[in-house]
């Protein structure tokens, strides 16, 4: 039987993480999509990346699927996409989900306080 450890591991396994500093960078390539996984109550407070994709993990199988009537065309399988959330654990999980989809290049930079302690850009909040 597994555990959410187990789950953690397997995805932190398959899914790169990257520190803030080096996620500011990714930041300006105007390719790169990011994406805020947390509920849209967590980042109503605390606001996101400037520009972030707002998709809740327990949602990102149906935005990112072409097949989906909920698809976002802004995340295909060639985009870079970035994840985050609170802490880094919904978005190793959402970035597994995601290379098991088929899409080539995810990456987890961890919790917004991060990003937001690091300077990076930022929209929203309370």
């Amino acid at each position: 039987m597994k555990t959410a450890q187990n789950y953690l591991d397997e995805a932190n396994a398959v899914v790169e993480r990257i520190d803030a500093s080096q996620a500011k960078i990714c930041h300006a390539h105007p390719d790169a999509v990011f994406v805020d996984v947390r509920d849209s109550g967590e980042i109503e407070k605390s606001g996101t990346v400037e520009g972030a994709l707002r998709i809740p993990r327990g949602f990102i199988e149906f935005a990112a699927d072409e097949n989906s009537p909920f698809y976002d065309d802004r995340l295909t399988k060639e985009t870079d996409l970035y994840l985050l959330c609170g802490a880094g654990g919904q978005a190793a999980l959402a970035g597994k989900t995601l290379k098991d989809m088929g899409f080539k290049s995810v990456t987890n930079i961890g919790g917004f306080n991060d990003w937001k302690d690091a300077g990076g850009p930022v929209e929203g909040g309370k």
